[in-house]
């Protein structure tokens, strides 16, 4: 019989999750839905069967327009003070710790019915930073995560930075004087860790992270290039005299933002669209606003940001948002040149946390033998190209960007953190 822990690695991502364990020495990834590896980290409260699905599913019912309510890039709210904020669900008043651990709930269950193994406890991947480096939130984050943890069944669970785990799965135990930098762009945070490896495994120079992901990139071209269809920057009448009052910016930041689109569904916000379209000076475009809050169509705007994302990052020259959710024949430009031109400051981002990073630990960039890139957003042009300029000298490669995380957990979870 082979060797098999009872310890689960789990990679709970913003965008998505996967979960692993070690086989004969090898990390096993496990099947978590039909044919995939990964679950997106999403739960939809379907609102006609009283219950609550999770990943593919999840995103399904959104796109099918069931009643209910969708929820995705939870990983986001850890540590803030909406994670233990009650809310009315299904006949039930719940919270984020409640709905995490719930998803957890799933993803234990699922890896024990592939695997006929009983896993209690769990090495998870965390991110460098939840929030930011010295964000009082940052302890709080840990804790609201190991609660979940907890109250899925787990009756203990470690903690690995997320980028460690990655250099891990990228074969830098087996490249011994490699100094290499993991770049792990995920849906909610880049990290960065500096390693060395050696005859005894790999030793971690600097762990740095900043809290800007994919999520990040979507709701920077959803306020540039979708939001001014909607009406922002725009401007209202006043109800007395002939000046003019700025239509407010926060609905619509709010509004390109995933974790946010849920709360804009209240009445109170509707009412203050439909008073604003009253007033407008270009009412068309809150009219699209007032339709998308109206039709709870949020996260449904956001899916079409981010497959224009996808489009325009892959060099097509005409590639648009596509908005005929919203309005036949709406669409935004999104070509590759304005892709570039809207993601400049998250690339400066990027470029100063290398930059910090290498100041951490002492090191010059020529020093650096090879950059790994891991996580789904790592695959966007701007990050490599950033990167490249940044270590000219080094080897850039691309690993499992979507598994690599779980793979190294996988393989931590079998050398038994617990021991």
């Amino acid at each position: 019989m082979p060797e098999q822990s009872h310890i689960l690695g789990v990679d709970f991502g913003t965008s998505n999750s996967a979960a692993g364990y070690l086989q004969d020495a090898k990390p096993v990834l496990i099947e978590l839905e039909d044919g995939q590896d990964t679950v997106p980290t999403a739960v939809f409260f379907d609102f006609d069967q009283r219950k609550m699905v999770i990943g593919a599913p999840a995103n399904q019912a959104l796109l099918e327009g069931l009643e209910g309510r969708f929820m995705r890039s939870l990983k986001r709210i850890l540590g803030t003070s909406l994670m233990h904020e009650k809310r009315q669900l299904l006949n039930e008043r719940i919270s984020f710790v409640d709905i995490i651990s719930r998803f957890l709930v799933q993803v234990k269950a699922r890896a024990e019915a592939k695997t006929g193994l009983v896993f209690e406890r769990a090495v998870s991947g965390r991110p460098v930073v939840f929030h930011g480096v010295d964000d009082p939130r940052e302890a709080q984050a840990e804790a609201d995560l190991r609660a979940c943890y907890l109250a899925a069944g787990f009756k203990d669970v470690s903690f690995l930075a997320e980028p460690e785990a990655a250099a891990i799965a990228s074969g830098a135990l087996e490249s011994e004087g490699e100094v290499g930098l993991i770049v792990d762009i995920g849906g909610g945070t880049s990290d960065f860790s500096l390693f060395r490896s050696g005859p005894h495994g790999i030793t971690v120079l600097a762990n740095h992270g900043v809290r800007i992901g994919g999520t990040d990139f979507d709701r920077t071209l959803s306020i540039d290039h979708v939001m001014p269809l909607l009406g922002k920057g725009g401007q209202l009448r006043k109800v007395f005299g002939d000046d003019l009052t700025p239509v407010p910016a926060a609905i619509f930041n709010n509004l390109a933002t995933w974790e946010q689109i849920p709360f804009l569904y209240a009445p109170q916000t509707r009412r203050m669209v439909a008073e604003m379209l009253q007033l407008a000076v270009e009412p068309e475009k809150l009219g699209r606003l007032d339709a998308v809050l109206e039709e709870e169509l949020g996260h449904e705007l956001a899916f079409a940001v981010e497959q224009g994302k996808i489009t325009a990052n892959s060099g097509v020259a005409d590639a648009v948002i596509a908005l005929g959710l919203i309005e036949k024949g709406l669409s935004a430009e999104l070509s590759p040149a304005m892709l570039s031109a809207s993601l400049t400051t998250h690339a400066d981002a990027l470029r100063g946390g290398a930059d910090r990073i290498l100041q951490m630990a002492g090191f010059e960039a020529g020093q650096v033998d090879r950059v790994i890139y891991v996580g789904g957003s790592s695959l966007m042009s701007m990050v490599s190209d950033t990167m490249k300029a940044q270590f000219p000298m080094a080897e850039h490669s691309f690993t499992e960007v979507f598994t690599a995380v779980a793979d190294g957990l996988a393989i931590a979870a079998g050398r038994d953190p617990f021991g």
